[in-house]
Parts: C-alpha cells; sequence; structure tokens
C-alpha cells in the first residue's frame, strides 16, 4: 500500500515523551490534522508495554529522543527487531550530523527537529505516510 492509500483520519498514532505539555502539544496537532486515535506513553518502555499488548492497533509512532530509563533512539532499536516497518518519526532538539546518523542507522523513518509549526510536522508526516503506506 506504498500509494499513500491510508488517510489522516484512519491513521493509529502513539506518542512517545516524558514531557507531558509536549505529549500534549504533539496530541493536539495530530487532532488538528485530522487523526482521531492518538494514543501516548510516558517514556520508551511504557511505549514496548503498550505496543506489546495492542501490537496492531499501532501503525504510526512518534517519540521525543531524550527521554529517562530508555531515550527514543533505544525504543527504536528494540521496536525494529519487532517490526521493521512501522513508521517511526523522531522529535529532538539534536540537529548534529551523529546523532542524524545513529537516528538513519538504528532505522527511524523520518526526523525532525524542535522546535517546529504545526504546518511543518504534518509536512513531515505526510512525507512519511507517502513512504510507508
Amino acid at each position: 500500500m506504498a500509494d499513500g492509500a491510508k488517510k489522516l483520519s484512519d491513521l493509529k498514532v502513539l506518542v512517545v515523551d516524558d514531557q507531558d505539555d509536549a505529549r500534549a502539544l504533539v496530541r493536539n496537532m495530530l487532532t488538528e490534522m485530522g487523526v482521531h486515535q492518538v494514543f501516548d506513553a510516558s517514556d520508551g518502555r511504557q511505549a514496548l508495554s503498550f505496543i506489546d499488548a495492542a501490537f496492531d492497533f499501532v501503525d504510526f509512532i512518534v517519540c521525543d529522543w531524550n527521554m529517562p530509563s530508555m531515550s527514543g533512539v533505544e525504543l527504536l532499536r528494540q521496536l525494529r527487531t519487532v517490526d521493521p516497518d512501522i513508521p517511526f518519526l523522531m522529535v529532538t532538539g539534536r540537529g548534529d550530523m551523529d546523532s542524524v546518523i545513529e537516528a538513519k542507522s538504528s532505522g527511524v523513518t523520518g526526523y525532525i527537529r524542535k522546535p517546529f509549526s504545526p504546518a511543518q510536522f504534518e509536512a513531515k508526516i505526510r512525507i512519511i505516510m507517502k513512504k510507508s503506506f
């Protein structure tokens, strides 16, 4: 289904961030874009538990890089052993080339640097959807 056939309204997104306000901001942006099913986790471990319990219920992940107990890139690496194809958008303040290379080598689908506007976020989501669905 790589023709972009999946609509934003069909998307089931898991937002992973240790900061409540950051999760709420991303959730609001997704809702404004027309995404109806948004779930959240406060860290990588909680995200893995959610995915284990509801594996078929998530088809897109938006994840912060810097989190305690399990970073976004650690979550990504673990997730790729189970599902190499689920779209994974890394959200980070890191812009250095080493971080970008690390994320790409870990299997990230997309990368967006904070701060970003709702328009930039939506554009990135749509690019990933075209590649993934």
